[in-house]
């Protein structure tokens, strides 16, 4: 098995990104890799049109999406400090999830990216689109995908 050192870890507020966090601390630690711990605030579907001047409620909702992402982000950093693995995190918005994690894993020169996946098929998955599929067939480096 190849040598990771960075390891990219994408999470949002879903269980199996918690998953995908444990999957990343074992492997950092037995590799003795650094990792980034990313979560994307989804792209805004009203971009390009002057939706926050009309609806502030809009607003509140992201900068509470924000607010509550900064937070997961510094209890995961505190999981791998307990362990004593190099962290770092990173908060991204204004772009898609996929954006956003192809963007920071490049920035970082990852090795291996760790996401976990809902599972969604079906209507849900054509309807919803998923984040993991997108990853998979777009990254050049290995994804590893958690499940539920």
């Amino acid at each position: 098995m190849s040598q990771y050192q960075q390891i990219l870890v994408a999470v949002d507020e879903s269980p199996i990104s918690y998953s995908a966090v444990e999957h990343a601390l074992s492997l950092a630690k037995s590799q003795n890799a650094h990792v980034t711990v990313v979560s994307v605030v989804a792209v805004d579907p009203f971009v390009g049109v002057d939706f926050y001047a009309v609806a502030p409620a809009i607003t509140e909702y992201f900068m509470q999406a924000e607010k509550s992402a900064q937070l997961r982000l510094e209890d995961i950093k505190q999981s791998f400090i307990r362990d004593e693995i190099d962290v770092s995190t990173r908060l991204i918005h204004g772009v898609s999830p996929t954006e956003g994690i192809l963007q920071v894993a490049d920035e970082i020169s990852a090795d291996l990216i760790i996401m976990g996946s809902r599972g969604r098929t079906g209507l849900k998955k054509a309807m919803l689109g998923s984040v993991a599929q997108n990853i998979l067939t777009q990254c050049p480096i290995p994804v590893l995908i958690i499940k539920q």
